[in-house]
């Protein structure tokens, strides 16, 4: 099968998307644990870094879940490879 020009930018914007998502994903998971120290200021009556631990890194997770999901169905619309409801 040979791949359109509308395969290739498709393509490309799944591949930023996720390489995005993978950064915050990467700073939510290894940054705030390697900078817990100096991030020590109080959040909802905690430290920064034990909230993010027991509590925000999900919370970021989830988000970052539900904005692939939404961006995905965005672009596959957007580039006619939506699953159809027939």
């Amino acid at each position: 099968m040979q791949l359109t020009e509308n395969h290739r930018r498709y393509w490309r914007k799944n591949l930023v998307v996720t390489a995005i998502l993978l950064l915050i994903w990467f700073i939510v998971t290894f940054g705030v644990s390697y900078f817990a120290r100096a991030l020590s200021f109080t959040f909802f009556g905690w430290p920064f870094s034990f909230w993010m631990g027991a509590q925000g890194a999900l919370l970021v997770y989830g988000l970052i879940i539900g904005f692939y999901a939404w961006y995905m169905n965005r672009l596959d619309i957007e580039h006619g490879v939506a699953d159809g409801d027939d």
